[in-house]
């Protein structure tokens, strides 16, 4: 299965980046950077001829970091001239074409790139991809709720959206949704405990809340954009020095609702520790909004537009609970990675519980006064 996938995916890149080189080799995601280095250096040679005669020598690799999905390597090559390129080795975490669709993220980088989005991406191989280095920190959660760093996140984010990605336009939120739900939802854990845990589960319950909330955001007549779907602190980066800051991993990546992609941006702010007191209060939300709806004159955007995100943003930040929820019982199954996805599945979807009733009634106070005016 995962064979057929991979070239799928490379004619896909190949056939939207006709300049970018492919190889068929694979990596192996668990051993250690030392470890996977000649592998490295073989796929390096392999990709980018000029490369090919340097011995292995000439080729350093570290971990940049991981995030629950994938693994991030630095290479830095110095060339027979003396000259040091630095770039990034992408592996795909093991079995997460469960829950990404790798396609529709080869589609997207090379328009994404030519906008100024994320690294450039140089070469594709079976299980990864290999892009530019971006000279940049991580952000962590803590950084987001910056008032400075949340105004240029907010005005990057409108410029993302604006983006123009060729191919259909439908939103594809409810579609991935409903497609989590139909893996998680028929699900056998080897480990008993964890089977336990599982059978508490009502998808009865869940897949009602899922049609009940796909039907009120769909009164709210959210604008559909090109969205991230994952901005986490991990996908953003900072050069202090610059003050630039960049917006990477697209592997989320679709066209979805607007108010989607900032609720859950607004759900990050939790980290992966799930601590919700830290999400932002309605006035830092508007001030996300304000530098979002109108990054010139901030102070200029209506009561009436940033209610409306506001309410907008607030709904969607349920379904985004949602969703990584259900995405999350896919991962305890599948992942291989050391992380409690099933208690990460009841701190998302006990959060929609407690949030439900407050965002539902704000919703439907704001339609009905919608429709009497």
């Amino acid at each position: 299965m995962g064979a057929v996938n991979i070239w799928n995916a490379i004619e896909v890149a190949e056939s939207h980046t006709s300049d970018i080189p492919s190889s068929s080799l694979t990596i192996d995601h668990s051993l250690s950077p030392s470890d996977m280095k000649p592998r490295i250096v073989e796929l390096c040679k392999d990709l980018f001829k000029k490369w090919s005669n340097l011995d292995e020598s000439h080729f350093s690799v570290e971990r940049v970091s991981g995030g629950i999905t994938n693994l991030l390597l630095k290479v830095s090559v110095v060339e027979k001239n003396g000259n040091i390129v630095n770039i990034t080795v992408r592996l795909y975490g093991p079995n997460t074409e469960y829950v990404i669709n790798r396609e529709r993220e080869l589609q997207a980088i090379p328009y994404l790139s030519a906008a100024g989005f994320g690294a450039k991406l140089l070469g594709i191989f079976a299980n990864g991809m290999v892009q530019s280095f971006i000279d940049a920190r991580t952000l962590a959660p803590p950084d987001m709720r910056e008032p400075k760093l949340a105004a240029e996140i907010a005005k990057q984010l409108r410029k993302f959206h604006q983006v123009d990605i060729p191919g259909s336009k439908e939103p594809q939120l409810w579609n991935d949704i409903f497609k989590f739900y139909g893996k998680a939802s028929n699900l056998n854990f080897d480990d008993f405990e964890e089977q336990k845990k599982y059978e508490t589960i009502s998808f009865k319950e869940i897949i009602s809340e899922i049609i009940e909330l796909k039907e009120l955001t769909g009164c709210l007549d959210a604008p559909v954009v090109y969205a991230h779907n994952d901005l986490l602190s991990g996908n953003l980066m900072l050069n202090d020095d610059e003050e630039r800051l960049y917006i990477i991993d697209f592997e989320y990546g679709s066209y979805s609702y607007r108010g989607f992609d900032i609720g859950n941006h607004f759900n990050e702010y939790a980290g992966y520790d799930c601590d919700y007191s830290l999400c932002p209060n309605k006035d830092e939300q508007y001030h996300f909004f304000r530098h979002y709806l109108d990054p010139e004159r901030p102070e200029e955007v209506s009561d009436k537009d940033l209610e409306a995100l506001y309410i907008e943003t607030n709904m969607y930040m349920l379904a985004s609970h949602l969703y990584w929820a259900l995405w999350a019982l896919i991962q305890a199954k599948m992942s291989p990675i050391d992380f409690d996805y099933l208690g990460y599945f009841f701190l998302r979807y006990g959060e929609f519980r407690r949030q439900k009733e407050t965002c539902f009634s704000l919703a439907k106070a704001y339609l009905s006064r919608s429709h009497t005016r």
